[in-house]
């Protein structure tokens, strides 16, 4: 089956922040070598200008992709692999709380009101899969329900929601939860908030970063324990100061915040199956869930 990473910021030194169409490209064979099929390239919040630049590089990486013969690389156990095919946008942002910034740029977050929208995806409607915004914020439930009217994927993170307002914007046709724990309000014994309803809720799905930085292996074992384990996602939130050889070490800034995953998804897959999880389930975390979530079938 295909292995499919929807949430990846970039790997090895490259990121979609890239200016050319082959930077893009070699986030791809990274990922290949690494055994993932598919990926979602996930942009940074910033200026509409900025993101629409950002866009249009990934559309271009994407046709090149198609017009060209990928090449295999070498993999690790010294196999052939082609590169991870493209196969869309994840927008993370801008319509995000400042609140809950985590890594991103507060600064650059903007009101999710429809005129906005407009302007930031039009064009490109075609390749963006998946928008995370939060559902708390004044306009996100009106652009919730424009968003998934137009087919594309509303996934709720970087928020400061409570229960009640999470699932509001499930109601309003959101699917997803962007990284689950991370980036949102933390569980409250009198206000779940965000994260409890990502738990609780049969229908929406979870990413999941499982590089042990991100949340703690007893978090990891709630999770598994209490969500209906075919709306997991695992992702790896990679990005530019990734590795392929980082040895699960945590990517941080000089202040010890987290900037993003340390492992790809086949390595968490890898580790969570030497951890003791049942490895059929753990692979459907990174296969046939993404898929689902994706097409809907």
């Amino acid at each position: 089956m295909k292995v499919i990473d929807i949430h990846t910021h970039g790997i090895s030194g490259y990121d979609t922040r890239a200016t050319a169409a082959d930077e893009l490209m070699e986030i791809a064979q990274i990922h290949g070598t690494c055994g993932v099929s598919e990926i979602v390239l996930t942009l940074y919040p910033a200026t509409i200008k900025i993101m629409r630049d950002n866009m249009d590089i990934v559309r271009k990486a994407m046709e090149k992709q198609k017009n060209i013969l990928l090449p295999l690389r070498k993999s690790a156990i010294g196999s052939g692999i082609r590169p991870a095919q493209i196969i869309g946008l994840h927008l993370e942002g801008p319509f995000l709380n400042p609140a809950q910034c985590g890594a991103l740029q507060a600064a650059s977050f903007i009101a999710p009101d429809e005129n906005n929208l407009q302007e930031l995806v039009d064009g490109f409607e075609d390749i963006i899969k998946i928008i995370t915004l939060a559902p708390e914020l004044r306009g996100a439930i009106e652009l919730i329900k424009k968003i998934s009217d137009t087919g594309i994927i509303v996934s709720m993170g970087h928020s400061d929601a409570t229960y009640a307002e999470a699932e509001n914007g499930f109601h309003a046709g959101a699917k997803g939860i962007t990284h689950i724990f991370n980036a949102m309000r933390g569980f409250h014994h009198r206000e779940p908030g965000i994260a409890g309803f990502g738990l609780l809720n049969r229908d929406i799905f979870i990413e999941v970063i499982a590089d042990l930085h991100h949340l703690d292996a007893r978090t990891l074992e709630l999770i598994f324990k209490v969500k209906h384990p075919d709306r997991i996602l695992l992702v790896s939130d990679t990005v530019k100061e990734t590795r392929e050889d980082s040895a699960g070490l945590s990517i941080t800034d000089t202040s010890g915040r987290l900037l993003g995953g340390s492992v790809t998804v086949t390595e968490a897959a890898g580790r969570l199956i030497q951890m003791g999880y049942d490895r059929n389930v753990i692979m459907e975390y990174i296969t046939k869930n993404p898929e689902q979530y994706l097409t809907g079938k």
